[in-house]
């Protein structure tokens, strides 16, 4: 027989302690103050700035722990040397790793050792290539061990490519679109929903705007 979950009353629910992170500045006048095991997905087109905003992200991330960065797209690249130049990476150092095209095994049994890395970011959804229920075994892991994680995913249109990117948008709390260098947030904010400019340069010239 199935055991049956606890069930909660309100004053289990008021008194539950969750861990907030505590975001300040643009950053939670954006995504607000999620809770220390967020999840999130960034998507957009190509050249949209993905990288870009998810390692901005990542970086700001480390003022709260580790993060772990699978880079299943470009991997260990010249594209993303520049990208992690260009974000001052390297001012992380000890905070951030970057995993070269990790499959999802590997993945899993490192998010699973005692001192894995708080935070764990995946790019993109389509090239770990996995499926729904191998999605559901990460994210459970990644809450029962109260970590954060944020995928990214390739877009059509304005939408996330293909059926499990999609699943996962409306899974998460924080639903992060990005076009012309610009993230726009939606989803369980907790405050936040301001526009994020990833690169005011580029973004005020695919908009038309002056600086």
């Amino acid at each position: 027989m199935a055991k049956i979950k606890r069930a909660y009353t309100p004053l289990n629910i008021l008194n539950k302690k969750f861990h907030p992170l505590a975001f300040t500045g643009e950053w939670a006048n954006s995504l607000g103050v999620p809770d220390k095991a967020f999840s999130a997905i960034i998507w957009g087109g190509s050249s949209s700035g993905k990288t870009e905003f998810s390692l901005q992200l990542a970086r700001y991330l480390t003022k709260f722990g580790r993060v772990a960065y699978n880079s299943l797209e470009q991997g260990m690249s010249a594209t993303m040397q520049d990208a992690i130049e260009r974000n001052y990476m390297a001012e992380c150092e000890g905070k951030f790793i970057l995993l070269d095209r990790e499959p999802f095994p590997e993945l899993i049994a490192r998010m699973k050792r005692h001192k894995s890395p708080n935070f764990l970011f995946v790019d993109s959804v389509q090239y770990l290539q996995i499926t729904k229920s191998q999605y559901y075994e990460l994210k459970e892991l990644m809450q029962a061990k109260r970590k954060g994680i944020v995928w990214v995913s390739q877009a059509r249109g304005k939408e996330p490519k293909g059926a499990l990117a999609d699943d996962i948008r409306f899974d998460v709390d924080l639903k992060l679109w990005v076009q012309g260098f610009r993230m726009f947030p939606e989803g369980r904010l907790n405050g936040g929903g301001n526009m994020y400019d990833i690169w005011p340069e580029k973004s005020t010239k695919y908009y038309g705007e002056i600086l």
